[in-house]
């Protein structure tokens, strides 16, 4: 149907409001959710007004039918009735600024083109990112503004787990602001930091994707962008238990993947102690007290040692050394008050070492006093995106890795005391993290970047299962708010209340890869289905690595260098 053909009339039997009325559709036509329509209303003394909205409704009745029986007889041709299709518009954009109802039996037409542009906003946006495809087969954009910190930051995901495609659409997200060109030439210098925490699919970023066909390869030519994988990435994973030489935990790739740890004395310098205490339940115990007050001896006592720490002349060569050492001197009563404070009882001082000695078999790996002289740590100053796996460790070794690290990139940040370049961070189970009830270090950090990320440069990416079990914070601060498949009891929460009624009801029934996506400037959440990832998502999809992508920060160094003048230390 071209641009000029009607699609139905504005009804008369219901009221027409300037912010929403139906259309009747006529015959031979049909109207669909989410399709843009505009109609025109002629007001004396001034220009048309343009009324545009879009369809959040559609009903189909027989008209002349008094009983529910009557359908069988109308259908036998035994009663005469009509059947009419009708669709409710809720209007997004009146121009010029008149607000009067559109006119019963005024001509209603599909928006395309400049009117469907103007109708969705897409004119007024500077700088647009492309979301996808509308239900239409048009694309779809976010304004750029919205989510660099020009007038507002981050980005909020929700859905059902393995269903919402809520980790593909941050990526894709990524893939579009970094390849639709929209950051001209902040492109290069733009980083962003991604948190995978189910299985290995985000590790292959930069693989093309085998299976991508010319279909998919048109819906990105569509949104003006070429189909392939990230350019440059750079992958951290952890050691694998037990290994002496550090050698990273990854199954599905063998290049390109640098392990990543803290030395024993990173750790005491750098006070990472708390991230060790970093649930939510423990800032509620009274150690917490004791916590603080260790890490401050830490910081003043410990003295680095290649890699280990010497403590009051004893040499410590491991984390298990670590935690004896500070146990053992909590325990005796002559250095019980200089490690733990003077003021605390010693139930307290055994509820934190019993919750201390429980860390060892998690963080063992992750806090090393035997490899010190190799490159160690997360650096994403190289890559445009690096990737920090957490899949194989356990939780509490989850919510050291994203603590230390979030507080490391912010800290970097606040230094630069620039906005640009951009910082992305992405997220998962951001309600782990930053949950509604409680506090913890990383919960605070968080919260620092949802309040004065914007203005730093840093761009928080979360997704959750549940956005009700946020912190409201978090959620309120994010200027974009994504949803995909929804579970019913969580979609009826007043966190969702930026969804009309008939969207509620179709987050039930979303399949992967719709998303509903809310931003300031335009008053009614659009549809979009975004393309299939042209990056590999898993092992069978991977396509050749490309060279500039087969070595890593370690594998790229001499190995006799990183040894030092020794080479018994030879790490291979």
């Amino acid at each position: 149907m071209t641009q000029s053909d009607p699609v139905g009339l504005v009804l008369g039997t219901v009221d027409a409001t300037p912010l929403a009325f139906w259309v009747a559709v006529r015959p031979g036509a049909y109207l669909q959710l989410d399709d843009v329509v505009v109609t025109r209303r002629e007001v004396p003394g001034r220009d048309p007004v343009a009324i545009s909205g879009v369809v959040t409704q559609v009903r189909a009745r027989h008209e002349g039918a008094q009983f529910e029986s009557d359908v069988f007889a109308i259908s036998a041709g035994q009663l005469p009735a009509e059947v009419q299709e009708a669709a409710e518009v809720t209007t997004t954009r009146v121009e010029p600024e008149v607000y009067v109802p559109p006119r019963p039996g005024s001509v209603v037409h599909r928006a395309t083109g400049d009117e469907r542009a103007s109708a969705l906003y897409f004119d007024r946006m500077e700088r647009r990112i492309p979301l996808g495809l509308g239900r239409d087969g048009a694309a779809v954009f976010l304004n750029a503004d919205f989510l660099d910190g020009t007038r507002g930051a981050h980005v909020s995901i929700s859905g059902i787990s393995g269903v919402a495609t809520k980790t593909s659409f941050a990526t894709w997200l990524l893939y579009s602001v970094f390849h639709s060109g929209v950051l001209g030439a902040e492109a290069a210098n733009t980083k962003a930091l991604i948190f995978n925490v189910k299985g290995e699919d985000l590790l292959l970023l930069d693989h093309p994707n085998a299976k991508l066909d010319d279909d998919t390869r048109a819906k990105y030519a569509e949104l003006g962008m070429p189909a392939g994988p990230f350019r440059s990435v750079a992958v951290f994973a952890p050691p694998r238990a037990g290994s002496a030489a550090g050698t990273p935990d990854v199954a599905c790739r063998t290049t390109g993947v640098d392990a990543f740890y803290w030395t024993l004395a990173d750790f005491c310098a750098l006070r990472l102690l708390p991230f060790v205490f970093a649930d939510a339940d423990d800032e509620r115990q009274q150690y917490t007290m004791v916590v603080h007050q260790v890490t401050a001896h830490l910081a003043k006592v410990a003295t680095p040692a290649d890699g280990g720490v010497t403590v009051d002349g004893q040499r410590l060569n491991s984390y298990e050394d670590l935690v004896d050492y500070v146990t053992a001197q909590l325990s005796d009563e002559e250095t019980r008050a200089t490690w733990g404070g003077s003021a605390v009882g010693l139930g307290t001082v055994n509820a934190f070492s019993r919750r201390l000695i429980g860390s060892k078999k998690d963080l063992g790996r992750l806090i090393r006093g035997d490899l010190p002289r190799r490159p160690h740590g997360i650096d994403t100053s190289e890559a445009q995106v690096s990737i920090v796996d957490l899949h194989n460790l356990p939780d509490r070794a989850q919510r050291f890795v994203v603590g230390v690290t979030l507080r490391t990139e912010f800290e970097r940040k606040e230094k630069a005391g620039s906005a640009k370049p951009l910082q992305f961070v992405v997220l998962d189970e951001l309600n782990k993290y930053a949950p509604r009830d409680g506090t913890s270090p990383i919960k605070e950090i968080l919260l620092d970047i949802a309040e004065r990320g914007r203005s730093l440069g840093v761009i928080l990416i979360g997704a959750q299962q549940t956005a009700s079990e946020v912190e409201r914070r978090i959620v309120g601060n994010s200027a974009v708010r994504v949803v995909g498949r929804l579970d019913p009891a969580e979609a009826s929460r007043p966190e969702y209340g930026f969804l009309p009624a008939s969207q509620r009801q179709r987050v039930l029934l979303a399949k992967p890869g719709t998303m509903f996506i809310a931003q300031p400037e335009i008053p009614v959440p659009l549809v979009v289905e975004f393309p299939f990832p042209s990056w590999a998502t898993r092992p069978s999809e991977a396509g050749p690595l490309p060279a500039s992508a087969q070595r890593s920060v370690t594998q790229g160094a001499d190995p006799f260098a990183l040894a030092g003048d020794s080479l018994d230390d030879i790490p291979f």
